[in-house]
């Protein structure tokens, strides 16, 4: 394995790179935490707003663009103008 050059500027003092060692004795944390802990790994929690339908929709690139540019939640953002758009139209 080809050892990267640490930038010192970068570097934390208390979280160093892991070693070839450190990597033989990792395990999964389902093996390393309390069962009690162990448990809960993947489940999720009830959902605090309504859920969201998973769709295929096609739309423009300069739509799309204009979204994804804002950054992450760009999918959010777009279903927030969908919403705003139903206030001021009329529903089939």
């Amino acid at each position: 394995m080809r050892r990267r050059k640490i930038d010192p500027e970068r570097a934390d003092p208390e979280n160093p790179e892991w070693t070839e060692e450190d990597f033989r004795k990792a395990r999964p944390a389902a093996e390393a935490l309390p069962a009690s802990l162990a448990r809960k790994l993947g489940v999720r929690g009830p959902q605090k707003t309504p859920t969201k339908e998973q769709i295929n929709i096609r739309l423009s690139r300069a739509v799309l663009e204009a979204f994804r540019v804002s950054g992450a939640g760009w999918q959010t953002r777009i279903d927030e103008a969908l919403q705003d758009w139903l206030k001021t139209h009329r529903h089939a």
